[in-house]
């Protein structure tokens, strides 16, 4: 424990950023107790001065980064599940990519403005992107190339990443952990990521990430119905300038998720409407959400060609006790691969896209500015935000073990 010299400048350092009353709050303990420490009557036990040390360490890290306790990019943002997930973990978004007109409305919609936006990163110099802690990044899988890798090699042509993955946009990627070194980095993509092209593909991003950037990453493949009523697997790939503790084994994910009933328009008038969704008093899922018959009729006749050809090709229609196959970006076109059953009265009818907002786990208020053709792409491209509510909790403290690793060896070459 610090000399009583130091307790009592802790303490006023502390007073600074807190009132007794908050300080005690924070601790645990009655502000007469730090009354007591303060005239050197008793001291803070070996628990509670570190304590304090870190709410200070914690405060001054938030007003760093604008009060957050770190900072991010976000990448391939789409309508912007990882930032949404990452600042529901404290950080703050300091710069996003994305390309896609409607997604960028949908993502401006939904969040504030106070940092810089590009469209296409493969059009960024990766100089200009701000510093940040953690980048995060879902970006499109294209395949990999490594042929001719052996002869450009001889001809002194660059190799590593800046040959193997030229061309994808990973690279883009890779180029930006090469040039900002950020604490920590979160990709996710298809679970397919790993097979690709017999396994090349990933084992070249492995290599990209660890031999050639020398980041130390933890993989895992987690499915999102143990967080919404839809069947989704995604790789996730963490990685870490150092190994400081992280692993995906230790993260506790729900064994069981919700069912489609609780993602579901009521219709019984416990919810308000929402046009053009629903309507009413009752607010009743809109007529045009339902197939129509000879949608239906074309839908029933193709499953069952294939079924008698044994192909496994068809809609997938199912109910309120049941969790969806995956959502996917064609939605739009028929969404043959979630039909919802009407019992009979009427034919299935596909999502709103209020309901296939709530399935991606997006929060009641998201805003969804774009026709449904749109919504529909957008849901279907987006990650499952609570997967990735989970993974940024679960790398936070890792995350700002490396930040204060940094600072203090900062500290320590300027003393």
């Amino acid at each position: 424990m610090g000399g009583a010299t130091e307790i009592l400048e802790i303490l006023r350092d502390a007073e600074t950023r807190f009132n007794k009353k908050e300080l005690a709050g924070r601790l645990g303990v009655d502000p007469k107790t730090i009354a007591r420490w303060e005239r050197g009557e008793t001291h803070p036990s070996a628990l509670e001065l570190p304590q304090i040390r870190e709410i200070l360490m914690a405060e001054k890290r938030k007003a760093g980064n604008g009060g957050a306790d770190f900072t991010f990019i976000d990448l391939f943002a789409g309508i912007g599940g990882n930032r949404k997930a990452f600042e529901m973990a404290g950080g703050r978004c300091v710069f996003t990519s994305e390309w896609n007109a409607y997604a960028v409305k949908t993502y401006k919609a939904n969040f504030s403005h106070d940092h810089h936006f590009e469209g296409d990163i493969t059009k960024v110099d990766e100089e200009t992107i701000p510093d940040h802690d953690v980048l995060l990044a879902g970006f499109p899988c294209q395949a990999f190339s490594i042929a001719g890798v052996s002869k450009k090699n001889s001809l002194g042509r660059d190799h590593g990443f800046k040959d193997k993955t030229q061309g994808t946009l990973f690279f883009d990627v890779a180029r930006i952990l090469a040039a900002k070194r950020p604490k920590a980095f979160l990709l996710e993509n298809v679970k397919n990521l790993v097979s690709h092209d017999k396994g090349n593909t990933f084992r070249i991003i492995r290599e990209t990430l660890e031999k050639e950037l020398g980041y130390y990453i933890e993989y895992r493949v987690v499915d999102g119905q143990r967080f919404v009523p839809q069947h989704r697997e995604r790789i996730l790939i963490a990685g870490f300038r150092k190994d400081a503790g992280f692993r995906w084994d230790d993260v506790q994910l729900p064994v069981h998720g919700p069912r489609l009933q609780s993602i579901l328009h009521p219709e019984d008038g416990t919810e308000a409407a929402e046009e053009p969704y629903t309507s009413g008093k009752k607010a009743r899922v809109a007529d045009f959400y339902t197939l129509s018959d000879n949608l239906w009729a074309y839908l029933q006749g193709y499953a069952a060609k294939h079924k008698a050809a044994g192909n496994g090709f068809g809609f997938g229609l199912v109910d309120g006790t049941c969790v969806t196959r995956t959502l996917s970006a064609r939605y739009h076109k028929d969404g043959s691969e979630i039909l919802l059953s009407q019992g009979g009265r009427k034919n299935p009818r596909r999502l709103t896209p209020r309901e296939c907002s709530r399935l991606m786990g997006f929060p009641a208020d998201f805003i969804i500015p774009v026709s449904d053709t749109q919504a529909y792409r957008q849901f279907g491209n987006s990650v499952v935000m609570p997967v990735m509510a989970a993974a940024a909790k679960a790398m936070k403290p890792a995350i700002i073990t490396l930040i204060e690793q940094e600072k203090n060896a900062s500290q320590l070459t300027l003393a």
